[in-house]
């Protein structure tokens, strides 16, 4: 057994075809000086030829796995279009007379290895970015053929020593059961796509297996669990049961669920919750509403800004919020708006150098801030707002005078519009997310500003406990059932009932079945999460009482530890199973 890091979801068994690692055969000569012109003509061309598969990928791409993550490819076409990295190319060419393909390796080499000193993830997953580009130009210049996959119709397992977006890209989900890489993260962009394709992918093998790689050969036989991102190589008996009946049992429990995607969200004793979706992308919306999602309690609209080379105008945004706003059909559709800085980068916007990001430059602040870039999103909201039932989300809030800023150039867009003669709604919903302590203790005078509240208990969480869940050293003091975090979450609650208005929940907590009794308990009005949270959240739902999960809440506020809490949560929900497994008595 291998522990690597699961990064999508879902239990593969087959055989294994490993993809061998890139290697090029560069000449060792110099070249002439009268050559300089032919070597220069030979890269751009190669640039040329590098783009055009690029775009076509990209277009391939988005119909396979929606819009915004064919946007992935953006951020290649934008590497063979920057500066440093053309100029780094073209000064080894003239200056120290190397063909251009030798040039390009030195480059990729370079920047990659300058990248990976870096102790930031994001710019270790750009470094495949810049590796995948340039292995796409050297193959031009070189002549070299494609790596090709298995084109039979035998499914396999993929294993590499790193997968870059290019080559996923040419992946049939239909022949590929699972993916095994040794590097990698969560938040690569060749993580975001499998979790898309709804291919199941273990990642971060390389420190567990060193140089064992190589004792992986095409042909073996895998298990790879992308939940746990647990590989076993070559499987006796006993594993091979093991798996192939939890296998057996997931696809059983799937068709189950499926079939109360039309129930009503509602506990025996009458309190209907609103079970929405959080999604980035039109691929998790078609799985959601096919999960029977009340609307999307939270659209990450940072995606559209991620991983290309210029913002997106406000007609591109527009037609995302549309189709999104279409396809809801009526049901409600809550946009947040730009949310960038801490952990989530663009390559084309220049974020300043921060001690620490998380407590600086971002989300509401970057926006009224950058008036211009906040008004052109506000305005592609309002005019999908004609097509319909859309609200709109501000994240990061902490004090009264953030919303009244960010609403007065809401009210500039609706003027705007209003003046040109396009269609909007004048009255759209206007809501925060509380994230912050701050937000929490004036949430009363905040209730008296918006329209609902929805919390990101992800950032509450965190900035609640001053914990860094990112930071290994400390990441087991990031404590969702912390007594702190129940009395704050309890506080916000509170706030909105008094206030009058609707009150959600956005973060990972929502979709955490440990925590539904808590969602009840507070009377919480909707629960948005992961698509694939929804049905397991709903049959749980549906087999409980709002009352009985009331007097656990009063036992939960006494609890002096967060253990002391999620033994509490613990033992309810076992009750629940077992009552739910029991015949109804009516």
């Amino acid at each position: 057994m291998i522990q690597g890091i699961g990064a999508s979801a879902g239990i593969a068994i087959g055989k294994s075809f490993v993809l061998p690692n890139w290697e090029w055969d560069l000449p060792e000569q110099k070249i002439d000086v009268a050559d300089l012109a032919r070597e220069f003509e030979r890269l751009y061309e190669g640039i040329r030829t590098s783009k055009s598969e690029i775009e076509q990928m990209k277009d391939e791409l988005r119909e396979v796995v929606g819009t915004e993550e064919s946007y992935i490819f953006d951020a290649h076409l934008a590497i063979l279009e920057d500066p440093v990295f053309m100029n780094e190319i073209q000064g080894i060419i003239q200056r120290q007379y190397k063909a251009a393909e030798v040039a390009v390796k030195e480059a990729i080499d370079h920047f990659v290895t300058m990248f990976d000193l870096l102790d930031d993830e994001y710019m270790k997953e750009r470094a495949l970015d810049i590796k995948d580009v340039g292995n796409r130009l050297l193959k031009h210049l070189l002549g070299a053929p494609e790596i090709t996959l298995p084109s039979d119709t035998q499914p396999f397992i993929l294993v590499a020593k790193e997968l870059s977006p290019s080559q996923l890209a040419h992946l049939n989900p239909n022949h590929v059961l699972g993916i095994a890489t040794m590097a990698g993260s969560t938040t690569s962009h060749s993580s975001i796509m499998a979790r898309a394709l709804g291919i199941p992918l273990v990642v971060g093998l390389e420190s567990k297996l060193d140089d064992q790689i190589d004792q992986i050969q095409t042909g073996d036989t895998l298990i790879i669990d992308g939940t746990s991102g647990i590989v076993h190589l070559e499987p006796d008996d006993a594993v091979m049961a093991h798996y192939s009946e939890l296998q057996r049992s997931q696809k059983e429990a799937s068709l189950r669920l499926k079939g109360i995607a039309s129930v009503r969200s509602v506990t025996q004793d009458g309190k209907e919750m609103e079970l929405s979706a959080n999604i980035s992308s039109l691929k998790e919306l078609d799985i959601a509403l096919g999960s029977g999602t009340y609307g999307v309690g939270l659209f990450r609209t940072e995606f559209l800004y991620m991983d290309r080379h210029r913002l997106p105008k406000e007609e591109e945004q527009f037609e995302v919020y549309r189709s999104v706003a279409e396809k809801l059909g009526g049901k409600p559709l809550i946009i947040r708006t730009l949310d960038i800085g801490g952990d989530k980068h663009l390559d084309y916007f220049e974020l300043p150098e921060e001690e620490n990001p998380f407590l600086g430059y971002r989300a509401i602040r970057i926006c009224l801030d950058k008036t211009d870039l906040f008004k052109t999103q506000l305005r592609a909201i309002l005019r999908a707002s004609a097509f319909g039932n859309v609200k709109i989300m501000y994240p990061l809030i902490s004090s009264v005078e953030e919303v009244q800023s960010a609403n007065a150039l809401l009210e500039e867009a609706k003027r705007e519009l209003a003046s040109e003669g396009i269609a909007h709604r004048s009255d759209i919903e206007v809501g925060i997310m509380i994230e912050l302590p701050a937000a929490v203790m004036i949430a009363d005078m905040l209730a008296a500003e918006v329209d609902f509240f929805s919390i990101g208990t992800n950032d509450l969480i965190q900035f609640t406990l001053a914990v860094d869940r990112m930071n290994d050293k400390i990441s087991h003091l990031y404590e969702p059932f912390h007594p702190a975090v129940l009395r704050m979450l309890k506080t916000t609650v509170d706030a909105a009932k008094r206030g009058g208005i609707h009150v959600g929940v956005c973060g990972e907590l929502a979709g955490d079945l440990r925590a539904l009794p808590i969602w009840l308990a507070l009377d919480v009005d909707e629960l948005s999460m992961s698509a694939h949270a929804l049905l397991p959240i709903k049959e749980r739902l549906i087999c409980m009482k709002q009352q009985n999960s009331r007097r656990l809440f009063e036992e939960l506020l006494s609890c002096r530890t967060s253990d002391a809490v999620k033994a509490l949560l613990h033992d309810f929900g076992k009750l629940i199973e077992r009552e739910s497994r029991q015949p109804s008595s009516k």
